[in-house]
């Protein structure tokens, strides 16, 4: 099928929830995307954060074959050589949180980690920040703050509420006696690309700890090597309750995770479960993605060429940018205008980015690009906003 083709199918049948870009993508590697016509674009995307060691890694397609040959799905009642493997490979990257459950994306994790705060503390109230994202199933949603991801779901969960982010004072206000937990991002990603301080998130692990609550740090998009550590919380020296991740995780395989700590408790079986998690492929995609990052030194990758891109982005003369922030290969670029026009015009010119609200464009290619890629990725951007600034 063509182009065209392939365009009107999908048009034809798709739910509607998604905004369809022009452009069919049918290949990948590494950190290139390739169309139907076999244009290659640089990829600034990772699939929203996934596709972190790169598109098609060939130890990763060597995983998914041999394990789908084998066995492909089996539920988490019966032990399993990958999810044991799995078990306790995740379990050695952050002290202190020894247990893992299993499932298959960012929203779920978030959704068992409320459900297990709960049951844990006997609490019913949780506390997330302003500018948060967090997921669109109900109980994310309820933690997530833009309205225009709530707008025509109320009424969501009771016992959410919202204080800003990075301020100490409201959130140890907010959290009381009748607090189940805390939920933070330690970059907030859809938010707009803003680190929190040490401080904050220092204050945070007091502030629970006081109060007998719950700290449940969500890793989705931040987690294994994207800000320049395997997790984004280790920047700070602290050891969440409960820490959500997914995406990466299994090298583009769906596939989340919460890692839980000794204060968790109560989790007996029929608290929770998942039909899907921890199967046995997705676990053997993780497990060999998981030595990839330690092979690679995918976070130290990270880190350094983070701050590269970050040098070079500073160097960019155009009045149109207001501020570039991030961590790690996790920045944000936010102009005076919407992101829009310049993601289009980057698209135009082989480079696919994100937005991060309305006028924040989000950096996230995958930890393997290259310098030679970054050089070309800060050229167009340069052009490309040297060319709007002139306007």
């Amino acid at each position: 099928m063509n182009a065209q083709e392939i365009i009107e199918i999908e048009t034809k049948h798709t739910s509607g929830t998604y905004a369809k870009q022009p452009l069919v993508i049918v290949r990948g590697q590494g950190a290139s995307l390739f169309d139907v016509d076999g244009v290659e674009y640089l990829d600034c995307s990772s699939g929203h954060g996934v596709a972190n060691l790169g598109h098609a890694h060939p130890k990763i397609v060597e995983a998914i074959y041999k394990q789908a040959s084998t066995l492909i799905t089996l539920f988490e009642t019966f032990p399993n050589d990958k999810r044991a493997e799995l078990m306790k490979k995740i379990t050695l990257l952050v002290d202190g949180l020894d247990k893992v459950f299993l499932c298959n994306s960012g929203t779920e994790s978030v959704e068992a980690a409320f459900k297990f705060a709960r049951i844990s503390t006997g609490r019913k109230n949780i506390v997330a920040a302003m500018r948060a994202f967090h997921g669109r199933t109900y109980g994310s949603l309820s933690a997530t703050f833009n309205k225009k991801y709530r707008e025509g779901f109320e009424p969501l969960l009771p016992g959410f509420g919202h204080v800003p982010y990075n301020n100490i004072g409201a959130l140890d206000k907010a959290v009381t006696d009748e607090t189940a937990a805390v939920i933070l991002e330690v970059v907030q990603g859809e938010g707009g690309v803003y680190p929190a301080s040490a401080e904050y998130i220092q204050a945070a692990r007091r502030i629970c700890d006081e109060r007998g609550t719950l700290l449940i740090v969500d890793e989705i998009q931040t987690g294994f090597g994207r800000t320049g550590k395997m997790f984004a919380i280790q920047h700070f020296g602290v050891t969440p309750d409960l820490l959500t991740c997914a995406k990466s995780l299994a090298g583009g395989v769906p596939m989340g995770a919460v890692l839980i700590g000794k204060n968790v408790k109560n989790l007996t079986p029929g608290v929770h479960s998942s039909t899907f998690g921890g199967n046995p492929l997705s676990c053997a995609a993780a497990v060999a993605a998981l030595a990839v990052m330690e092979e690679e030194d995918l976070p130290g990758q990270a880190e350094a060429k983070g701050k590269y891109l970050m040098e070079k982005l500073n160097k960019i003369k155009s009045t149109n940018i207001r501020e570039v922030r991030g961590l790690g290969l996790m920045i944000g670029i936010e102009m005076k205008q919407k992101a829009a026009r310049y993601l289009k015009k980057l698209q135009e010119k082989k480079i696919i980015a994100l937005n991060a609200g309305m006028t924040v464009i989000r950096l996230l290619p995958p930890l393997v690009i290259t310098y030679g890629q970054i050089d070309r990725l800060v050229d167009v951007l340069a052009e490309v906003l040297t060319e709007e600034a002139s306007e």
